[in-house]
Formats: structure tokens, sequence, C-alpha cells
């Protein structure tokens, strides 16, 4: 016998009206605890040193603009693409007759086989265009671009400034606010040099030289990594690119020049 009657309603020292209670609490706190876990995985993706959704130049500032166009039209799309698919499952049809039937399909096929792509794709191309433009080498309105070139092996950067002597290691120093065209070229596999916070990513060929253009709106620190598998050391295959002040690049450059 017990001492307390409420312990022995269910038979097994638990008391029955509580535990059922108890579980739909934890059931109901478990979608708001994966949701708000979701989200805050999500956005840990939009910052940090390799994050191009943190961008610190103009290329990188336009891409990063249009992957949130991007992203935002596909939600909307699959939004509307449930709800339609929601109301379609439970609609009543009714009777309709075939060639009603038939122009409704067709109307639906045209809109979204049709319309819908094209569409998407002209915008696209309306926003990509211009801002992959500007990513271009092209002439500046206003003096000329600071050449750097860049020799990728297995496995490390290989830097240096035409015409000073000045040769570096797996870093970069650039000016800020400064157009910089980095001169890229391989001397083994194909490599890929990307600077997620200033810009896209270009390829590197063996016996081939690509420019990239990529400047940096403050002077700081940003990272590199080659962004194609080129051997067992391709994860380590890192480097820094520091930007400087104008009038700090030119001391700095001046005394590498000298040591040189």
């Amino acid at each position: 016998m017990t001492a307390n009657r409420h312990l022995a309603d269910n038979g097994l020292g638990h008391h029955a009206g509580h535990s059922p209670v108890r579980g739909e609490r934890v059931r109901g706190y478990a979608p708001s605890l994966a949701a708000i876990t979701g989200i805050g995985l999500l956005l840990t993706g939009c910052s940090g040193p390799y994050s191009a959704l943190d961008p610190a130049g103009p290329s990188a500032s336009g891409a990063a603009a249009l992957w949130w166009a991007m992203a935002s039209f596909s939600v909307v799309t699959l939004i509307v693409v449930v709800l339609l698919w929601l109301y379609a499952s439970r609609r009543q049809p009714g009777e309709v007759p075939d060639e009603q039937a038939q122009r409704i399909q067709n109307r639906w096929v045209v809109g979204g086989g049709l319309i819908l792509p094209i569409s998407a794709i002209t915008l696209l191309l309306a926003f990509g265009i211009p801002i992959g433009h500007r990513m271009l080498p092209l002439p500046l309105a206003e003096g000329e671009a600071l050449r750097i070139d860049v020799t990728a092996r297995q496995w490390q950067w290989d830097v240096s400034y035409p015409g000073t002597g000045v040769r570096l290691l797996d870093e970069l120093h650039i000016p800020a606010g400064t157009a910089v065209d980095l001169h890229l070229t391989s001397e083994d596999v194909i490599h890929s040099f990307w600077v997620p916070r200033l810009g896209g990513k270009l390829d590197m060929f063996p016996g081939r030289t690509n420019v990239l253009r990529l400047q940096a709106d403050e002077p700081g620190v940003y990272y590199g990594q080659c962004a194609e598998f080129c051997g067992t050391g391709h994860a380590h295959m890192k480097f820094t690119v520091r930007a400087h002040t104008p009038a700090e690049f030119e001391a700095w450059l001046e005394g590498a020049t000298v040591d040189e």
C-alpha cells in the first residue's frame, strides 16, 4: 500500500493525469527549438573570414547582392508553388468540360513553363551582367590599377610586384580603396584564386594568364583559399591579403623594395 493515493492512480507510481501534459509541452517546444537552431545555423554562414555574404569590396558586394536577390526569388517561388499545391490537393474539381480543362492546362503550361522561367532568366541577366562587368579588368576612368603577379603551385602561392623586385609567399599586400589587377597563372595543375570577402574566384591554368580585379573598401586582413581541388595539400593551400591605407602601402612597398 502506498502512503500517497495520487501516486497509485495509474498503478506504475505516476500520476495518470500529469505525464501527458508534460509530454505535450515537450512536443510543443520541439518545433520551436528546431526552428531557432536552424535559423541560427543559417545565419552563421552570413559572416566570417571566408563568407562571400560578408563583402568588403565592390566586386564581392555585387556578388552578394545578386545571391540575396536569387535566394529571395527562390523562396517566394517555393512558397507560391507550395500554396498552389496545397490548394490543388484540397479543392473539389467539380464538373469541368474537356475544352475548358484543356484551356486551363494550357495556361499553366505557358505560365509555369514559359513566362516564369523567361522572366526569371531576364531578371538574372539584367542584374548579373552589370555586376559581372564591374569585375572585369577594364580601363579605369582615372589612373591605372596596381598589378600583382600570382603564380600557384602545389601547394603555395608565389606573389611578385613587377618592377620592384618584391616577392612574397602566401601573402599579398594591397592599398585599400584602389583597384588591383591580379595576373594569375599556374606552374603545375589547375588552381583557383579566391578571396570570398573581396570578389569572385578565378581559375589558374598552366601556360595561361587570367586577370582578376579586386578592391578592398577598408584596411584589414582578408583570407583566401584555393577553390579548385589540386592534390593532397589542397585544404592547406591558403593565403592572406593585407589591405593598407594608400600611404601605409607606399611605405611598405618602399621598405620591401629596399630590403630586396
